[in-house]
């Protein structure tokens, strides 16, 4: 919940002029997502939502569907965010509901998995990464149109300045590829938690992470453009 018309066009001024080969997503907060399709029309940027309801429509005052999303030219979500799971009481299974409801709609879900810094220290990271993938992969019924998406992000390196080691990233990732090849399935696997301009290289010089889930330094627009470029 952060940002603002200003900030979204500093970025825009600074993004839409960006020579990098990955592929960069904008995820503001919904009042600014038609803003920033239009502001980025030009640009070989997505734009994506923070969060999705797991409706399809229905009275659910105040939420958004995958529908309306994709109406607007939305073309990623998040789901299972940490804050959404710890301040909004989100469970695996709402979770789930979630990134199927917006993989149907044809959104792209950003699968967010990652453990405490309590549950680190009881050596449970694994444990944890497992339960939250099973939600999503052994989901009643439903297949895969696609590759996943997901992105690693240990709760306790979220806004604290020091992120996980490339060793500790490195355990998680390969063991979610692990996972997911057991069940034929692929995943580009992305890290976040106190992602900046100055440990990106380090961090995409792993081969097993696929991209970075930029926080706090997307609301710098220099920062994260210094990011896009290392990228």
């Amino acid at each position: 919940m952060n940002g603002s018309k200003k900030i979204l066009s500093d970025l825009a001024e600074q993004l839409c002029s960006l020579q990098c080969d990955a592929d960069v997503v904008i995820f503001p907060p919904n009042v600014y997502i038609r803003d920033a399709i239009e502001v980025f029309s030009g640009a070989s940027i997505a734009v994506g939502a923070q969060d999705v309801s797991e409706y399809s429509h229905g009275a659910y005052t105040g939420e958004i569907s995958s529908e309306m999303l994709t109406d607007v030219g939305c073309d990623y979500c998040i789901v299972g965010h940490s804050e959404r799971r710890s301040l909004f009481g989100e469970d695996n299974l709402k979770i789930a509901d979630k990134f199927y409801q917006a993989s149907e709609a044809g959104l792209i879900p950003i699968l967010c998995l990652g453990e405490t810094l309590n549950q680190r220290k009881k050596d449970e990271t694994l444990d944890v990464i497992t339960t939250q993938l099973n939600a999503v992969v052994k989901y009643t019924g439903k297949v895969f149109s696609s590759d996943l998406v997901i992105a690693y992000e240990p709760i306790w390196a979220i806004g604290s300045g020091k992120p996980a080691s490339t060793d500790q990233i490195q355990i998680v990732h390969q063991y979610i590829r692990c996972k997911l090849r057991e069940k034929g399935l692929n995943a580009k696997i992305l890290y976040g938690g106190s992602v900046t301009p100055e440990n990106t290289k380090e961090l995409l010089e792993d081969p097993d992470i696929d991209g970075l889930l930029v926080g706090g330094a997307s609301l710098d627009a220099k920062s994260f453009v210094q990011i896009c470029k290392l990228a």
